[in-house]
């Protein structure tokens, strides 16, 4: 097994969504062999589409939600069929020991999708985070420990 998690950008412009998607499916085509596990908190945006690409390249899904009132306090209401969909076709969730969703839930979450891969895929547009537990420092922290990083930024894209 393969075991590649996620980082990025939750605010990616509509029509920069298909672009990110297509370079994900690039990215993630050579492990389509069924040993593919994708590790994932499920925001909206780049974690959503990764998911769906790798669900749809025939891996498994985890998902690690960075405290047990994510949906409530974070998925918005147009998200939720999305977000209740990728979550019923994960193989696994895991809850981060946090009530409530915050900073230290984020990091929490990120830490441990970085102790539990073999690479890390960002969507990212190389623009530092603006506070600690953003998509840089998720890569400036897989990099400190050796994970390969695939970063994914196509011609195009966009945040809000």
């Amino acid at each position: 097994m393969t075991r590649i998690g996620i980082t990025g950008h939750s605010n990616l412009s509509a029509d920069s969504v298909p672009l990110v998607r297509e370079a994900l499916a690039g990215v993630l085509a050579p492990y389509n062999d069924g040993e593919l596990v994708g590790l994932s908190c499920l925001a909206r945006g780049a974690d959503q589409v990764f998911a769906e690409v790798v669900l749809e390249v025939g891996g498994h899904l985890e998902v690690v939600l960075p405290s047990v009132d994510y949906r409530e306090a974070k998925v918005k209401p147009c998200n939720l069929d999305q977000f209740d969909d990728l979550l019923m076709r994960s193989t696994l969730v895991r809850y981060m020991p946090h009530k409530s969703a915050g900073r230290e839930a984020y990091e929490d979450a990120n830490e441990t999708i970085l102790d539990g891969i073999d690479r890390l895929v960002a969507v990212w547009d190389g623009k530092p985070s603006d506070g600690k537990g953003g998509t840089g420092d998720a890569v400036e922290a897989a990099q400190d420990r050796g994970v390969p990083v695939d970063v994914v930024w196509p011609d195009g894209a966009r945040r809000q």
